[in-house]
């Protein structure tokens, strides 16, 4: 049985990840938000941002803009669920010998694939931006990015298995995946937000993810540059990714 669910992880994988490789317009596509968000947002409101941050705006954000490369990434690969569904895909991997389980980690493995090559390809304008970053902080950051995409993934692939078809998935999408990424300490300092949204930014697992980024990002650059310790940054996505496959495969098994 454990063969059979590791083939069927691979299979899931490599047939994602094939699919991916085919697609230059959605690697296009999700690249351009972030390259917007960081020289056209980032750049413009420099200037209007006070400067008692430690780092430049522009600096300060991007850890923020690799956090919504994967974010947009990991959450909008989930659709493929209902691409399956829709085809019939689905149905032959639910009536094969495999567990849900396989399924859900399939899924979510080739979303963090996906998504951590996204964000590499973010992460290496460092330079442009005035960054300097040694590999061993580049390889650390991967590994958050890593980390981070496999916890989102696995958010995307539980909302997807509640919807049948894509307009009604991309609307609950859309809902979700904004108000996370503005509630995630992206833009601006957790510190700095009104109580009832910093309690918001709490339950966001986007905003431990970010602020482990900061940390790699922008050592010891500024008292803002991050909100929680390392530590609880990475068991809380670690726990909440573990959560999140758990209850996707119970409910995998529920609408069988």
């Amino acid at each position: 049985m454990i063969r059979s669910d590791l083939n069927a992880i691979y299979v899931i994988v490599a047939r994602e990840f094939i699919k991916f490789t085919r697609e230059r317009g959605r690697l296009i596509s999700t690249l351009a938000r972030p390259l917007i968000w960081l020289f056209l947002v980032g750049g413009g409101m420099s200037r209007m941002v006070s400067p008692d941050m430690g780092v430049p705006y522009i600096q300060f954000i991007f850890p923020g803009i690799i956090g919504m490369t994967i974010l947009f990434s990991s959450i909008f690969s989930s659709i493929s669920i209902i691409w399956d569904k829709e085809f019939g895909f689905m149905k032959e991997m639910l009536v094969a010998p495999v567990s849900r389980l396989s399924i859900v980690v399939g899924k979510a493995l080739s979303g963090t694939a996906v998504s951590t090559i996204q964000a590499l390809i973010i992460l290496l304008l460092f330079p442009v931006i005035g960054l300097k970053l040694g590999i061993v902080q580049v390889l650390l950051i991967l590994c958050i990015a890593v980390i981070l995409s496999f916890c989102l993934s696995t958010l995307g692939i539980l909302i997807a298995t509640f919807y049948e078809n894509f307009e009604s998935f991309s609307v609950i999408m859309n809902f979700i995946v904004m108000p996370m990424f503005f509630l995630s300490g992206a833009m601006y300092p957790v510190k700095r937000l009104p109580h009832a949204l910093g309690l918001f930014t709490r339950v966001n697992p986007l905003t431990y993810g970010i602020d482990a980024l900061k940390y790699m990002v922008l050592p010891e650059k500024g008292a803002l540059s991050q909100d929680f310790p390392l530590s609880l940054d990475i068991t809380v996505i670690v726990v909440t990714s573990i959560v999140f496959v758990t209850i996707a495969a119970n409910v995998f098994e529920r609408r069988k």
